[in-house]
């Protein structure tokens, strides 16, 4: 990997790593990591801050996960550079730098990843999330799902073998994130989504 390809993946991580839950959260007047589950991600700032700062805390996370990748494309790096950018931007999101490498579970991040490098593929996995959201309520079992829809679709619909590495490592990264959401699941303790109304006198 030449010099320039390793300045990007550094940039990639140090975007990725932009903590947007907090910053959301401390404008909105809370710290995500004090209320709830304790996560930094767009479902613990619903919880505790209501549908805006959830909107706010997405968008800047996906366009963390985006940034970098697109940057490296337009840059001209091949398939295995711009996968490492991704993989770095989404290692970022959870694992920060600025959060003394603590972060989310990653899944905005990943989701602005693969709009751009695999549209079709993430398609399917959103299929999978909204099917499993819709039914269970459970936005953790709808992300885990997702995350394992969409390894096979990029093995089958994507052509650069590092876009496989690429997902293969993010959704080993992403269950590995949920194993505690995945032991409540088992146990039937995980909490269903419900989003909470600002009040407006506060």
């Amino acid at each position: 990997m030449t010099l320039h390809a390793l300045l990007l993946v550094a940039a990639s991580y140090l975007v990725g790593s932009i903590p947007f839950g907090v910053i959301v959260g401390r404008l909105s007047g809370f710290d995500p990591r004090a209320v709830g589950s304790g996560n930094i991600g767009m479902t613990n700032v619903a919880r505790a801050g209501g549908k805006g700062a959830a909107i706010a805390t997405f968008v800047g996370d996906l366009l963390k996960g985006a940034g970098p990748v697109l940057f490296a494309r337009a840059a001209g790096f091949g398939p295995a550079v711009v996968a490492w950018a991704g993989f770095a931007a989404f290692l970022g999101a959870i694992c920060s730098i600025f959060l003394r490498f603590r972060g989310g579970k990653g899944v905005s991040a990943s989701l602005g990843i693969w709009v751009v490098l695999a549209p079709l593929p993430l398609v399917l996995a959103l299929t999978a999330f909204v099917v499993v959201f819709a039914v269970t309520r459970i936005m953790s079992l709808a992300s885990i799902s997702a995350a394992i829809v969409l390894v096979p679709a990029v093995g089958a619909l994507t052509g650069p073998r590092p876009y496989l590495m690429l997902a293969i490592a993010m959704g080993t990264l992403v269950l590995f994130r949920h194993r505690e959401n995945i032991r409540r699941l088992l146990a039937g303790e995980e909490p269903r989504f419900e989003a909470r109304k600002r009040n407006r006198a506060a």
